[in-house]
């Protein structure tokens, strides 16, 4: 049994080593961004509510789900039932193969559609949810106990690369916590972070790490986002902690502590329909308009 995990885990290194060599960089239009901080901070749910956002402001949007706790599909509101049929990525290595041409040992396929754009990937792997967001599953390892994640996040690093974005797309990639991502460099080649925290010490000191990192990679704009923030003191908690880390970050946003989110969950989206007037949902559209901001203001250069 470990001989075949190690084999399947070879093909999947061999598939992202393959599509990488074959991605032709060109100017993008859209723009990506990755949202990171310790478990538990409210990323997931962040990145649903923006995903509906963009698309309610006409954006094709893919809201990519590299936590291998895969709760995206929830949060955006995929029926329980549709979400747990989802096959992820790294289960379906050999649909990749076959799409991509990326089989190992035997060259570069015929099927093989350079640059494809987001509708393209999805419809390869991918599922369409609420508001006609689009959702790319990563998965988990590939059986319990097998080590750490590298060859699958290698292979979804490699597609989310190969994807070549048009006009008014956006990539909105909800990460696992911690801040192994940026040490694997899967964040780099995105132009936005989102760092996630909430007023407690150790979910601080993620986000004080991962700021350098992120700066490191050479993501042009890095946010801070407070979240459950109850009162004046719980910024300045986060304040003193980032320290001289705090100038690093393009904006700052504070997310208030919301008690309907909990009975909401796992589906979030009721907060912008039940809740639309909320001080919560304010400060989610004005982080989507930031996001907006940032993205049209890198592509036109200024």
């Amino acid at each position: 049994m470990i001989s075949e995990v190690k084999a399947q885990r070879t093909k999947v290194l061999a598939a992202a080593d393959t599509i990488e060599k074959h991605t032709i960089n060109e100017r993008e239009q859209g723009f990506r961004v990755v949202i990171t901080g310790k478990g538990g901070v409210g990323k997931t749910t962040i990145t649903a509510l923006l995903s509906h956002l963009f698309s309610q402001k006409q954006f094709t949007i893919l809201a990519v789900d590299e936590d291998p706790q895969m709760n995206l599909p929830y949060a955006i509101g995929v029926p329980r039932d549709e979400s747990e049929r989802i096959v992820p990525l790294t289960h379906n290595l050999d649909y990749v193969e076959e799409k991509t041409g990326a089989r190992p040992g035997e060259g570069w396929g015929l099927m093989l559609k350079l640059n494809p754009d987001v509708s393209d990937v999805v419809n390869r792997f991918g599922v369409k949810g609420p508001d006609g967001v689009n959702i790319l599953v990563m998965g988990t390892v590939i059986q319990a106990a097998t080590g750490c994640l590298c060859p699958e996040n290698a292979l979804l690093e490699s597609v989310v690369r190969y994807i070549n974005l048009r006009e008014n797309e956006v990539i909105l990639m909800d990460t696992q916590a911690g801040v192994e991502h940026f040490g694997r460099a899967i964040a780099q080649g995105f132009d936005q972070a989102l760092l996630v925290t909430d007023p407690t010490f150790n979910a601080v000191q993620v986000v004080k790490h991962s700021v350098r990192l992120a700066k490191e990679l050479g993501i042009p704009s890095v946010h801070l986002i407070i979240n459950r923030v109850r009162k004046e003191s719980d910024i300045k908690k986060v304040h003193d902690i980032l320290g001289d880390t705090l100038p690093l970050f393009s904006e700052q946003f504070i997310i208030p502590y919301e008690e309907e989110l909990i009975a909401c969950e796992p589906d979030v989206t009721p907060m912008l329909s039940e809740h639309a007037s909320s001080s919560f949902v304010a400060s989610i559209k004005e982080i989507q308009s930031a996001l907006e901001y940032y993205g049209t203001k890198q592509n036109v250069g200024i």
